[in-house]
């Protein structure tokens, strides 16, 4: 596997910003309301941007490997980036600068408050609010010169053979794990019905946010932030093979938040200095004063 210095700037950056990801998604799950795309449409339309999407998947499912995710886990789980207030980190993620949506011109922090603000609206629960404030911090990946197909993308297992319903999964043809018999098979390493405790998944920014959060948030907040790009699962049921009854029972949450993860974006920004004190008073109720990356 490369190391990061050795990926060309195209092979670390193939969208114009990690945003272009998330409008990809809307693309092939829209809102109830709006009729989805068949496959063959959703694959083949015109759209000058398609083409960086299809590279940026092309890089994912060629390098998303069982040994390349212990490898980030060993080096990213140290947590010695940096350490930082949870306001400061939601700062430090404002200066990944997404010049991609010239209809939309929010940042980073202003879509996690729409986000939360949509949660709260709704009377749920404040950890619930909260999680929708965070969920997506583990981007500071980006930050630390991490290649954007190992922050965003939908996320799916490792070490066992990859679901057709896992988006372009051709791509996984240059995947070595693919042609590993360890690793090719439906169940590869694992058990049936095992939980997804025991099953590695694809590296990235949920991931990493779930281990920074883990002792902090209640579990059904943790299958949130850990399995909110499990769209392979969650929107298409692929890997009911390795669930337990446990798992099925917490991705209701993951299911309740989907939608807020997804449609929640306006062009009509919230009012930072009015909301802060609330979430501050939210950020201490659940975590402690800083936290390490």
């Amino acid at each position: 596997m490369k190391n990061p210095q050795a990926f060309s700037p195209e092979e670390i950056n193939p969208l114009p910003s990690i945003e272009a990801w998330e409008d990809d998604i809307l693309e092939r799950y829209p809102e109830p309301h709006q009729p989805a795309k068949a496959k063959d449409e959703f694959r083949n339309y015109d759209n000058p941007g398609r083409d960086t999407v299809k590279e940026f998947y092309r890089l994912n499912h060629k390098y998303q490997t069982f040994d390349f995710v212990q490898e980030k886990k060993a080096a990213f789980l140290q947590f010695n980036r940096k350490e930082l207030k949870v306001w400061e980190a939601l700062d430090f993620l404002n200066t990944l600068v997404d010049d991609s949506d010239p209809d939309i011109e929010l940042d980073q922090l202003q879509h996690l408050l729409q986000t939360a603000e949509a949660i709260r609206a709704d009377g749920h629960p404040d950890w619930f609010v909260l999680t929708g404030l965070i969920h997506d911090l583990g981007k500071v990946l980006c930050l630390f010169g991490e290649p954007q197909w190992a922050v965003v993308g939908d996320t799916f297992p490792v070490g066992c053979a990859f679901s057709d319903k896992i988006v372009y999964h051709e791509y996984f043809s240059d995947n070595p794990d693919a042609r590993d018999e360890r690793y090719n098979t439906p169940y590869g390493l694992y058990e049936p019905g095992c939980g997804l405790e025991n099953v590695q998944l694809s590296w990235g920014h949920d991931e990493y946010m779930y281990q920074i959060m883990k002792d902090y948030l209640p579990e059904p907040a943790l299958y949130m932030i850990r399995y909110h790009s499990f769209y392979p699962q969650h929107r298409e049921n692929a890997y009911d093979h390795l669930l337990n009854d446990h798992d099925r029972e917490m991705f209701e949450w993951v299911k309740k938040f989907n939608p807020y993860d997804l449609y929640s974006k306006s062009p009509h920004p919230p009012v930072l200095e009015e909301l802060r004190p609330y979430y501050q008073k939210l950020i201490s109720k659940y975590l402690p004063e800083s936290i390490r990356f």
